[in-house]
């Protein structure tokens, strides 16, 4: 049996929470980031607050093992007196949608090789993608994972908008959206491309600008020349 506290209520705490409760190797407790004056022993204490608190958190604990869950923030900016790790998973939450754990990859860190494979058991209770990841390959993936998810979104944002403005329903991008994913399990993202941009076709950019706003514009432009320079 593992013990584990949950520091945080957001997203990530709330999604870890309801999984572990399901899990009969795992023992987990849930607190705020407000409720530090008793804060109950566990074999990991798992802080899921956002990246700017971790470190003010971390300082109040004095549990053994303390590992948070954030892409971003390096395992030394723990500043618990003990172990330290990380048990970062790379995936989008959201308040009101599932997370199948199944699929969700976990990126581990540790100080040394037990605590390394206490978390690798935790994550395996219920997740199957295990991964030694260290800080600075953490961050690379960070910074990848906001190109390929919340710009991409972003970007899914923009085409919604063009749609409703032109009373043209957004669902009917669905196969494409799904589609361009798939492609790139099969093939690298540049032999996947597509588009007037692959091909210099200046006619049709032109008239997709003259659709456009000018916050449009700017991103259509920035996008495009990236594209065609190879970026």
């Amino acid at each position: 049996m593992i013990s584990v506290l949950l520091i945080g209520k957001g997203k990530v705490a709330s999604h870890l929470y309801k999984v572990f409760l399901n899990v009969d190797e795992v023992n987990v407790t849930q607190i705020s980031s407000r409720e530090l004056k008793n804060i109950p022993e566990a074999d990991v204490t798992i802080i899921a607050v956002s990246d700017d608190a971790i470190a003010e958190v971390s300082l109040k604990i004095k549990n053994s093992f303390v590992v948070h869950t954030s892409g971003s923030i390096a395992l030394n900016d723990l500043k618990n007196p003990q172990r330290k790790g990380v048990f970062y998973m790379l995936q989008t939450f959201s308040k009101d949608k599932q997370v199948h754990f199944s699929e969700v990859p976990f990126c581990l860190e540790a100080e040394n090789k037990e605590d390394y494979l206490l978390l690798e058991n935790l994550a395996k209770s219920v997740g199957k993608k295990i991964f030694a990841i260290n800080s600075d390959q953490r961050k690379t993936l960070h910074v990848a994972a906001v190109f390929v998810n919340n710009f991409t979104n972003h970007l899914y944002k923009i085409g919604h908008d063009i749609c409703n403005q032109h009373n043209v329903p957004f669902e009917i991008l669905y196969p494409l959206i799904k589609e361009t994913a798939d492609k790139i399990k099969t093939l690298s993202p540049k032999e996947a491309q597509t588009g007037p941009a692959t091909r210099n076709d200046k006619k049709t950019i032109k008239n997709h600008l003259d659709l456009l706003n000018n916050n449009q514009k700017q991103i259509y432009k920035i996008l495009t020349k990236s594209i065609q320079n190879g970026d």
